[in-house]
């Protein structure tokens, strides 16, 4: 493990905005509503669900919407189901992008995203293009822990944390796949409720570019984050 953080995801970014904040509840609402399709709505034997969750209270969503997003795994079939989809591209610079959607109409949603693309000068690629660059892994952020880094570091090592890393006033831990529920549970019943959790993209290899580049990727990302089906962004640009 180190004590330094290498990368930084886009997803710290939150929207004050109250349609942001209507945006977000509603991606996270699509999420919790996908988990419990497909994994059953018992939280405790349903990992992704469980995460959901952790993401709804994480951001304080309503106890209201996350029971009617519940509900909507069980009751009446409305017409629509939401696939997971994963469009990779290369942004400006050469830029490596994932992004992660859950869409109920395939076509809009791969134009949308092949327009934002083409709009800052990146290209849209085949699954598999850009994925080499990253690992997919289990990721858990804490603003503050009351005992520290180190109490951190070392509980992460009793947990079966791959990696924790510290930078500003934040601690990121990350996991592999398999461990990650067990090790987000435990710290949870630890230290509560962490601002992000869930499974990322991290970048393997980074990209080094131009302020003037990180600000068209920027305004690449705002735009696909915008989108209603899209649910998470991932890149490998180096933002030290």
């Amino acid at each position: 493990m180190s004590g330094h953080s290498q990368f930084k995801n886009i997803m710290y970014r939150k929207g004050a905005q109250d349609a942001k904040r209507a945006k977000m509840f509603a991606k996270i609402a699509r999420e919790i509503t996908v988990a419990a399709k497909v994994g059953g709505c018992d939280a405790g034997a349903n990992p992704r669900l469980r995460a959901a969750l952790s993401l709804a209270r994480e951001n304080n969503m309503p106890k209201d919407n996350v029971e009617r997003a519940v509900s909507k795994a069980t009751g009446p079939d409305d017409g629509a189901s939401f696939d997971e989809v994963r469009y990779e591209g290369y942004g400006p610079g050469g830029v490596a992008i994932i992004v992660e959607s859950l869409t109920d109409n395939r076509n809009r949603t791969a134009s949308e995203v092949r327009s934002a693309f083409s709009k800052f000068g990146g290209n849209l690629g085949e699954t598999g293009s850009v994925s080499f660059s990253f690992n997919r892994v289990g990721h858990l952020v804490y603003q503050k822990i009351p005992e520290g880094f180190v109490k951190a570091f070392d509980f992460a090592s009793e947990v079966g944390a791959d990696n924790v890393e510290e930078f500003e006033d934040m601690v990121e831990i990350t996991s592999s796949i398999g461990s990650f529920a067990d090790v987000r549970d435990a710290f949870i019943k630890e230290f509560g409720d962490p601002i992000e959790s869930g499974l990322i993209w991290s970048p393997n290899v980074l990209v080094q570019c131009s302020d003037e580049t990180k600000s068209t990727l920027q305004k690449l990302i705002d735009l696909l984050e915008d989108s209603d089906d899209v649910q998470k962004v991932f890149h490998n640009i180096d933002e030290e």
